[in-house]
């Protein structure tokens, strides 16, 4: 569909739906598809880091070597279809660690062993994708971006395809009256550079974006954070009705109510990576009782198992035998021989065919084409409503080439003004690589974690994402770099032929185009936007070296050479000086301040004399133009490699 008729249906859905008489005037409540009900179950699970040898710095130095350390050790578990699974433990017992274990995600640097099960068939990360969500603890979201247009992106990317536009809407006004965010639909979800809703709305919002498809599993990393008790109890009913349609539900919770302990079906206790008790949540007291730890009468059940497991500071060896000897009387409990027996149930029948069936499953819901117009739609949108992607560049560009105009202002056509239009044209490159790729590395390393967020959630593709943004930014790119031309261009009085200003407009442009491609690709493999901000002088500055105005390209060292082929700076500056000077007849000699009659004065009274002095040709040109073209075509390609290797699913 196109992005013109989905807010048109989106406006006129709205418009005869009054939303404060829902219940009279909306149409029936969506029945979005409802997959079957999955048993989760994990196998043997065991988590440790890499060891890793003592290494030398500069052979001098060794370093400590780091010793294998094991976070998960044979945790057993199951999951069933209309069940609360709350996952609690104190500080470093191993929560998150399993519940990323379980959804295959940030195990760099640690080596896994064990089987995630779902109906009896090995789960991979594509297939899990497919029919889960994941309610994460940190909120990423297009701040300029409101509380509705995100869900409807959502719902556009996220929902089975046979859904109509309109029913997508209806869901989505659905999911936001459920999660209270009826005040905040319309408001901006803001982030550092604008105010926006409150962190609590925000933390609603990530289960609604979840919520939104009614996935079979449902994964949450401590979703009642940040909320007011009043919130966080709205939450877990939400949980609760969500496991009485049928879905499994697994989270994990720290320091709830108990309020909120009420609402769990089954809790996982972890200790020291150790399964302290898995079972129903209400007999968990029992347990405790039989173990000679009681909890006491009018105490949270939950921060007594959590203060009973806790390693205690100082009383280390004391605290683990304590654990230990807990996790054993589970394993020996009818609780713990009835986990296994489950377990082992599920994994009889595992064959290979189920295997590879689960192989070919598509994490993705939407279309190529329902993800480009979905991407696009978003993309225009966080443009046209953040200020600082459109009125300050805007603003930046008038102000710059102005400033840049008044000082190289009026040039003559002398033996000073050659000086001054070479020095102008090679300010502009400077001002035009620096302003965009410092631009470019600001704006796409804040938007990657919401990128690899989404794309691991199954909403749409490395290609379809990289391809939209190229495309919709693209007009800001033409625009600003223009209107710096432009003004800049008439101010220093450079070649006034009307061919030569639309050959300097393409040439700019084309150097804008590498520099987008060195600034994607920098954001693409530095690890976080402060480390990209720090090399991108350090590369910039050699190529700005070569260019030809500071250094005379015909004087570079031969071991040196190989560099200037890779610098724009060379390739746009001689590109622009040979649209400038061709074909210039007739420089005036005159130069008041210089001594005509001495040796050391050489008057260059054509344009092919400059050229020759900065050891340009003009039959260079085309080489330049195609070298531009290839710098921006082949850097924008090594940017969506890495890109794509860093988002990678990894089997």
């Amino acid at each position: 569909m196109d992005n013109k008729a989905f807010e048109e249906g989106q406006a006129a859905v709205l418009a005869e739906a009054d939303i404060s008489h829902m219940e009279k005037d909306v149409p029936a409540p969506v029945t979005v598809n409802i997959e079957e009900g999955i048993t989760f179950t994990w196998s043997n699970l065991s988590v440790s880091t890499i060891p890793q040898e003592g290494r030398r710095c500069c052979g001098l130095l060794k370093s400590q070597p780091k010793p294998e350390k094991q976070i998960l050790t044979n945790v057993n578990g199951i999951a069933r279809p209309g069940e609360v699974l709350a996952i609690m433990g104190a500080s470093g017992a191993g929560k998150s660690t399993l519940l990323n274990t379980l959804l295959f995600r940030n195990l760099q640097g640690l080596q896994v062993t064990g089987s995630r099960i779902a109906n009896k068939s090995l789960v991979t990360p594509t297939s899990l994708t497919a029919v889960s969500g994941y309610v994460q603890q940190d909120d990423l979201f297009i701040s300029s971006l409101t509380v509705r247009e995100h869900l409807l992106f959502q719902a556009r990317v996220r929902m089975d395809k046979d859904i109509p536009r309109e029913q997508r809407i209806i869901r989505v006004q659905e999911v936001i009256n459920e999660l209270g965010l009826g005040k905040a639909a319309d408001t901006l979800i803001g982030g550092e550079r604008m105010k926006g809703i409150s962190g609590g709305e925000k933390k609603r919002l990530s289960f609604a974006s979840e919520i939104l498809t009614n996935p079979s599993v449902l994964f949450c990393d401590e979703p009642t954070s940040g909320l007011d008790s009043f919130m966080a109890q709205s939450v877990m009913e939400v949980l609760a009705n969500l496991a009485k349609m049928g879905k499994t539900i697994i989270c994990t919770i720290h320091q709830p109510s108990s309020q909120l302990f009420s609402n769990f079906d089954q809790l996982l206790l972890l200790a020291e990576g150790q399964t302290a008790y898995l079972g129903e949540a209400r007999k968990a007291k029992d347990f405790f009782s039989s173990i000679n730890h009681p909890c006491p009468q009018d105490f949270n059940p939950a921060d007594h198992f959590v203060q009973v497991l806790a390693m205690v500071p100082g009383k280390e060896e004391q605290c683990r035998d304590t654990i230990d000897a807990i996790c054993h009387k589970f394993s020996e409990s009818q609780d713990g021989i009835n986990l296994r027996k489950a377990v082992k149930i599920e994994e009889a029948d595992i064959t290979e065919k189920d295997q590879s069936k689960a192989d070919k499953v598509s994490p993705y819901k939407a279309s190529w084409c329902e993800q480009f117009s979905a991407l696009s739609w978003r993309h225009s949108l966080a443009i046209i409503k953040d200020p600082m992607l459109v009125k300050v560049r805007i603003i930046q560009a008038f102000v710059m080439s102005i400033i840049l105009g008044v000082i190289f202002i009026g040039q003559d056509n002398d033996q000073a003004g050659i000086q001054n239009v070479n020095g102008a044209l090679f300010v502009l490159i400077t001002n035009i690589s620096f302003g965009n790729i410092f631009a470019v590395c600001n704006a796409f390393c804040v938007e990657l974690p919401i990128f690899l967020r989404e794309h691991f959630n199954g909403m749409y593709r490395t290609d379809v994402y990289f391809l939209t943004k190229q495309l919709v930014e693209l007009p800001l790119y033409i625009v600003e770099p223009m209107i710096t031309l432009t003004i800049f261009y008439w101010m220093v009085g450079l070649n006034p032929e009307a061919d030569k200003f639309f050959i300097a407009a393409v040439i700019v442009l084309l150097v804008v185009q590498v520099v987008l491609s060195l600034g994607y690709f920098m954001s693409c493999i530095a690890p976080n936007i402060d480390i990209a901000l720090a090399i991108a002088p350090v590369l910039i500055i050699p190529f700005m070296l070569f260019g030809g105005f500071y250094l005379n390209s015909g004087s570079v060292p031969v071991w040196l050479s190989w560099l200037k082929y890779l610098s724009w700076f060379l390739y746009g500056f001689e590109a622009l000086l040979i649209n400038q000077w061709e074909g210039v007849k007739d420089i005036s000699c005159i130069v008041p301040s210089i001594d005509q009659n001495s040796d050391n004065f050489s008057c260059m009274s054509t344009g092919e004399e400059v050229l020759d002095q900065l050891a340009f040709e003009q039959a260079n040109f085309w080489r330049d133009i195609l070298m531009l073209v290839v710098l921006a075509v082949g850097l924008r390609i090594m940017a969506f490699i890495a890109l794509f290797l860093k988002a990678r699913r990894k089997q």
